[in-house]
């Protein structure tokens, strides 16, 4: 990210009226024309500042961001929520006056006369007259364009904005079930995550995580403020409905940058075609969008559906109660999986997680941790062998690597999940652990950028790993900035706050930090410390320094 002066340097006009508001430029205040001010947070007005320095004019993503944030390490979210609160307070809900240019940046639309001197109430008011103005014949134009779309319907979607030289990007929506009774959340989200998980391994489309689009469940689709939100191009939305032993798909792709209407279609199938109708979606959307897919129609039957669905209950279970008896309750829903179908992979995957868990958190199995993780690599390896292009098979293959200190294999394994499935946010973060561990730090800093730019609504865990690379790589105030970034600290967190601390020579937070940690773990030493990580920590002189920082902070020998 690098600063372009000329895009940020200010220019000498002292205010910017629009809609009948001033924005001081020298304060960075933004008041009505009769001097009361308008609520803006700080970097709101910081980003306000930047684009009322060059009006009418584009200011790149970058610029901004580096203008505002120069020493500090954020993701794009960070300036899209600025944007927002920006829109907010000036009522700009037609994203107007602050405009978004799709992969360019923002502009700030005001009228060359509204950049005035400070006595601006009667530009304010000259601007209002010039704004309703444009606005009427904004208006007009929108009112031409849907009733040349109500005539070309079905062509409209000839005129998506598709670039040739970067690939567009989708938020596939969790689909709503309108199935009821036994029926209803029979298939949960199958139907949108099996769609984010082809489009992205078809490498037609960019496909944000299914954690940032899904947050939208429930919500009234507002494609123009959602497109914003995740930096997208297109959404893809739709339905599902189980009746019996049918199942009825409808998917509708909207353009994220106008709201218009694209295509639809609705699908009427045996519930074992559950496959089939996904694949049939992604080739539409990527003949309308991208390029077109050839290859085989995939292989679907209800037994394999029923083995889906039993795993996906399973993993929903313990995402609401991540606990032993969560963790139990995955394994007797994988069991059935199994014994519905037992040649496809979702039961074996389901039971490798469980045993994994046990051996890292709850050693269930006789209290022996290195059974559990024997027992879970026999089931990732048997769901790799049903499907060795499943990226969860592989997923799950690459954190028992990890466990066991095999941290190469770990490396190799993420890499091939991620391939398979590179809208996976959590697989490309995780991937950051064994890389950080063989002291390849540049790529797992690259990798935890790219899951945050898939996943604007990410998990703190991913700013928790942040930090950590950052202090191998010795950048102990960037990964101070990025611990703080999470929402809250986690008591497990403060470990790794009291490394960073210690790092930066803060004697009594890091004691502090360590404090917090210990109460949860009384029983951690040095001598703990040092049999835990040596055979993970396999980059010369990291553990050395960690437990050098570890004594800084007070752990006992």
């Amino acid at each position: 990210m690098s600063r372009k002066a000329s895009e940020i340097d200010p220019k000498s006009a002292e205010t910017i009226t629009f809609r009948g508001l001033v924005f001081l430029t020298k304060n960075k205040e933004l008041r009505t024309v009769e001097g009361k001010a308008v609520n803006l947070r700080s970097q709101s007005a910081e980003v306000l500042s930047v684009l009322a320095a060059r009006p009418g004019e584009i200011v790149s993503k970058d610029a901004l961001m580096q203008a505002v944030w120069p020493d500090t390490f954020v993701t794009e979210d960070s300036l899209t929520q600025c944007i927002v609160d920006i829109r907010r307070a000036v009522g700009d809900d037609a994203h107007v006056i602050v405009e978004t240019l799709p992969k360019r940046g923002y502009r700030l639309n005001v009228d060359p006369s509204d950049t005035a001197d400070p006595n601006a109430a009667a530009g304010a008011a000259r601007a209002k007259t010039q704004f309703s103005q444009r606005g009427l014949i904004l208006a007009a134009i929108v009112l031409a364009a849907i009733a040349v779309g109500a005539y070309f319907g079905a062509q409209m979607w000839q005129s998506a904005p598709v670039r040739s030289s970067d690939m567009p990007r989708i938020a596939v929506l969790p689909f709503e079930d309108f199935s009821a009774g036994a029926d209803k959340g029979y298939l949960s989200d199958a139907v949108a995550e099996g769609i984010i998980t082809e489009l992205s391994r078809s490498k037609t489309y960019a496909v944000i995580a299914r954690n940032s689009s899904f947050k939208y469940r429930g919500q009234p689709i507002d494609a123009r403020q959602i497109g914003d939100d995740l930096g997208v191009d297109y959404l893809l939305e739709g339905s599902q409905q189980k009746v019996g032993d049918r199942l009825k798909v409808t998917a509708q792709l909207l353009n994220a940058h106008d709201g218009s209407h694209l295509w639809s279609n609705t699908y009427n199938r045996e519930i074992g075609d559950l496959f089939v109708v996904q694949e049939e979606i992604i080739r539409t959307l990527a003949d309308r969008v991208g390029r077109r897919i050839e290859r085989p129609l995939p292989k679907s039957d209800a037994a394999q559906v029923s083995a889906l669905h039993y795993v996906m209950m399973g993993f929903a279970e313990t995402e609401k109660d991540f606990s032993a008896a969560g963790n139990e309750l995955l394994r007797q829903l994988s069991l059935k999986a199994i014994e519905a179908d037992p040649n496809s992979q979702y039961g074996y995957i389901g039971l490798a997680f469980t045993y994994r868990n046990d051996g890292v958190f709850w050693h269930k199995q006789e209290n022996n941790p290195d059974e559990a993780l024997k027992r879970a690599a026999e089931y990732a390896d048997k769901a790799i062998l049903l499907a060795p292009d499943d990226a969860n098979a592989h997923y799950a293959r690459a954190k028992i690597h990890t466990e066991a200190g095999e941290i190469e294999q770990a490396i190799a394994r993420y890499d091939q999940a991620i391939a398979l499935n590179p809208s996976a946010s959590n697989i490309l973060a995780g991937s950051a652990a064994p890389l950080i561990f063989a002291g390849r730090i540049d790529e797992a800093i690259d990798r935890i950028k790219q899951a945050m730019g898939i996943d604007p609504f990410h998990p703190d865990w991913f700013h928790w790993d942040m930090g950590w690379a950052l202090w191998e790589k010795n950048d102990c105030r960037a990964a101070l900035a990025a611990m703080r970034k999470m929402s809250r600290i986690p008591t497990g967190a403060h470990r790794m706050l009291a490394g960073i601390h210690a790092c930066l020579g803060n004697q009594q937070e890091a004691k502090e930090a360590l404090a917090v940690f210990l109460k949860d773990s009384p029983g951690d030493s040095i001598s703990k410390q040092r049999k835990q990580w040596e055979k993970f920590w396999t980059a010369s002189g990291s553990l050395d320094r960690w437990i050098d920082h570890m004594r800084i902070a007070g752990l006992p020998e």
